[in-house]
């Protein structure tokens, strides 16, 4: 439920929450769907519903015991503004947040309506860095609704990328994720459509993160774009460097 992360922008998982719901089409091929049925059938007690949204009230205060300062990405099984998720849960897992002020908590969602309207009952410390995912230039919207919440850091994870994006509003944003999609029926990503994004976030002095090109086989299909890796994250006081980032 927490472990060691190898998600290149990451170090570590905190799922308070796991199982979700598909509400769009970046969630079509959704790898933590795969990964629940098969822990399910696995007999992992923690997946016994599957990939039904479960909460998991035993953990939430786990990151009060890991004493070295790290990089977690909250709910990578699920997501936490999800319409299952009780708002006096989400409440409490941002106060575990807040308290836990040695880590920098990373959260990606993609209801971000529910997210905008649950922001002002929310701690919002530092620590907290708060993304929407958007696949398409026909999820935008979710970009401006996140430009509404009082995060010290707003980013975006542009993965799976469906389409290109000519023209991302970039002002109040302070982080790009960019990702092709990986696994079975991956659908193609276009190098065009990750320079274009590059060009634009180096504009507006935007750090930019290439993830993955993705497909069938994504380890072989590497990270590097003309030649070089992009690892750039956002930097602020006290924030651990994740130790899968390096410069080049």
């Amino acid at each position: 439920m927490a472990q060691k992360s190898t998600i290149e922008w990451t170090e570590a998982t905190w799922n308070p929450v796991t199982g979700c719901s598909k509400i769009s089409p970046g969630c079509a091929h959704c790898y933590a769907e795969r990964m629940a049925n098969r822990l399910k059938a696995m007999g992992v007690s923690r997946y016994r519903n599957g990939f039904e949204v479960t909460l998991q009230p035993d953990i939430l205060n786990l990151p009060l015991r890991w004493k070295t300062p790290r990089l977690i990405f909250v709910n990578s099984m699920s997501d936490l503004f999800h319409e299952d998720v009780p708002d006096a849960y989400i409440c409490e897992a941002f106060s575990v947040m807040k308290e836990a002020s040695w880590h920098t908590f990373q959260i990606l969602t993609k209801r971000a309506k529910r997210l905008a309207r649950l922001a002002s009952r929310l701690k919002w410390p530092t620590n907290i860095w708060m993304g929407v995912s958007v696949e398409s230039p026909k999820f935008v919207w979710r970009i401006e609704e996140l430009k509404t919440v009082p995060a010290a850091v707003r980013f975006l994870s542009l993965e799976p990328l469906l389409a290109p994006f000519l023209s991302l509003p970039l002002v109040g944003i302070d982080w790009v994720i960019v990702g092709g999609e990986s696994g079975p029926g991956c659908r193609p990503i276009e190098a065009g459509w990750v320079r274009n994004i590059r060009t634009q976030c180096l504009r507006a002095r935007v750090p930019f993160f290439f993830k993955q090109w993705g497909g069938t086989r994504k380890s072989r299909a590497g990270r590097q774009l003309d030649g070089k890796v992009w690892n750039e994250l956002p930097v602020l006081e006290n924030t651990p460097r994740c130790n899968t980032v390096s410069a080049d």
